[in-house]
């Protein structure tokens, strides 16, 4: 698990600062490292942490609990491997996937619920927008330019531009008109982007209104929470038709 991993530099990290501490006789100071670099290791690991931290959606911890099981692990003594070095802690650091896993679980049920009620009452505004239509899937979109007449379908491969945003405006990831256009086969795209692509032509714009169930679902990815509706801003430059392979 991610989470062992990065205790497991985090504690070598510790303890290699924790060693540095003390100068012994007859060492040269230049060879220790100087508070410069002791403090960007610490910020650095501090951003480790907090990647951790937000990845996981684990909240607001208690972060002087966070300090003390780091000071407590750095002045542990004995070998890591011999099983008495775990008795040193009030909690065994070797049960850290269960608990965690436990925890995490509990957090994302709990902002699932959160998110859910916020996103029934979201789509009850967008459907008020002007020009905005709904499928039979619960998938909320607006055309604003419907294209040519060339339109791909549910194996093609399409060319596009978008921008991807929570409800609340902010933006996940954007490939701008700037940019090349990025390739993908709507096969393999979650279910809003299949359906939705197919609604336009070649030069057609238009914004998804994408519900979780059609998105990520319960389980989230990465930066974007469990149930979470997503708002996609699309140009779909060109369509590459699917082509059967010939049978042998």
């Amino acid at each position: 698990m991610k989470a062992i991993k990065i205790f497991t530099i985090a504690a070598v990290v510790f303890s290699a600062m924790a060693c540095n501490s003390a100068k012994p006789a007859g060492v040269a100071s230049d060879m220790i490292p100087s508070k410069g670099a002791v403090d960007s290791v610490s910020y650095l690991m501090g951003i480790n942490l907090g990647s951790m931290i937000k990845g996981y959606n684990l909240g607001d911890l208690n972060f002087s609990e966070v300090k003390k099981g780091m000071e407590d692990f750095v002045n542990a003594k004995g070998n890591q491997r011999d099983t008495n070095f775990v008795k040193q802690f009030k909690i065994n650091p070797e049960k850290i996937s269960e608990i965690m896993n436990n925890f995490i679980e509990k957090r994302n049920a709990y902002t699932a619920a959160v998110n859910k009620a916020e996103q029934d009452k979201y789509f009850e505004e967008v459907k008020k927008i002007a020009g905005v239509q709904t499928s039979e899937s619960g998938l909320c979109y607006l055309i604003k330019e419907p294209g040519s007449d060339v339109k791909p379908g549910p194996q093609d491969t399409v060319y596009v531009h978008y921008k991807l945003s929570l409800k609340d405006g902010s933006v996940i990831e954007e490939v701008p008109e700037s940019d090349p256009s990025v390739m993908l086969t709507l096969n393999r795209v979650i279910p809003g982007w299949t359906e939705g692509l197919q609604l336009l032509g070649e030069g057609g714009k238009a914004t998804l209104y994408v519900p979780a169930e059609l998105g990520y679902g319960e389980r989230g990815s990465n930066a974007i929470q469990p149930n979470t509706p997503l708002v996609f801003d699309i140009t779909l430059d060109s369509v590459k038709h699917f082509v059967e392979p010939e049978s042998k």
